[in-house]
């Protein structure tokens, strides 16, 4: 074909147009997706349960919070082979949501993970803990979002309402939420051996959330996890 002819055919195929997102509009995974991509500025939507929804722009609070929870999540990921930290990564859920979670932790598919990784490097599939530090979207983080991931097949799901200085952590394989010690320290199921001081978090106290976290590494039951992770991959591993 001539360039002459390739121009003429151009001119005549009409050019395909791709709405832009829209606040509360109702749409599908892969056409969510698609629209997102041509999107220039790359802005911070999320599809939770079929709804798009734009991410408010974040304040100082966030700010505040984000690396206080990423600072004992960042020291079990770092002790425990086979686990993976994730921060705001695009994370494909199902065919009605595709989410971006502050932070989420996982077990590798090496390992037994129940996510995957997809062609494009996002995470295909419910990670097994999902964190979101929630200022003015409270009402979002504790409704749709926590539905949506429940739904997803997402083990624990942890949120740091920081208005309220509240920390909700949800076992979803049981229903109900996890129940800090006396002491204020909850301890993760889905992840033996991750304890956060639930007070010390609020209180962005850095030197008592490491001291949980590190004790956590040190108990049995980390060190069974350990064990466990490890047997899974050498099952997986090609000899």
């Amino acid at each position: 074909m001539s360039s002459v002819s390739r121009a003429r055919q151009a001119r005549a195929e009409p050019r395909r147009v791709v709405l832009p997102l829209v606040n509360g509009e109702r749409m599908s995974q892969a056409d969510f997706h698609r629209r997102y991509l041509t999107r220039p500025d790359r802005e911070k939507w999320e599809l939770i349960g079929g709804v798009v929804y734009m991410a408010s722009p974040l304040g100082q609070p966030h700010g505040y919070y984000h690396p206080e929870l990423t600072g004992p999540l960042w020291l079990y990921k770092n002790a425990t082979p086979g686990v993976e930290l994730l921060d705001n990564v695009t994370t494909i859920l199902g065919e009605e949501s595709e989410a971006q979670p502050d932070l989420e932790l996982r077990i590798l598919p090496a390992y037994g993970g129940q996510s995957r990784d997809t062609e494009d490097n996002y995470v295909g599939g419910a990670p097994e803990l999902v964190a979101e530090i929630a200022h003015s979207t409270r009402a979002l983080a504790l409704g749709a979002k926590r539905d949506d991931y429940r739904d997803a097949g997402v083990l624990e799901y942890l949120v740091v309402c920081i208005e309220e200085r509240q920390l909700h952590w949800f076992d979803f394989r049981t229903g109900q939420p996890l129940r800090p010690t006396r002491q204020g320290v909850y301890r993760s199921r889905a992840f033996p051996g991750l304890w956060i001081d639930g007070p010390a978090l609020l209180a962005r106290d850095s030197k008592r959330l490491m001291e949980v976290v590190q004790r956590g590494l040190a108990s049995p039951e980390h060190a069974r996890f350990v064990k466990r992770l490890q047997a899974a991959w050498r099952k997986r591993s090609p000899r």
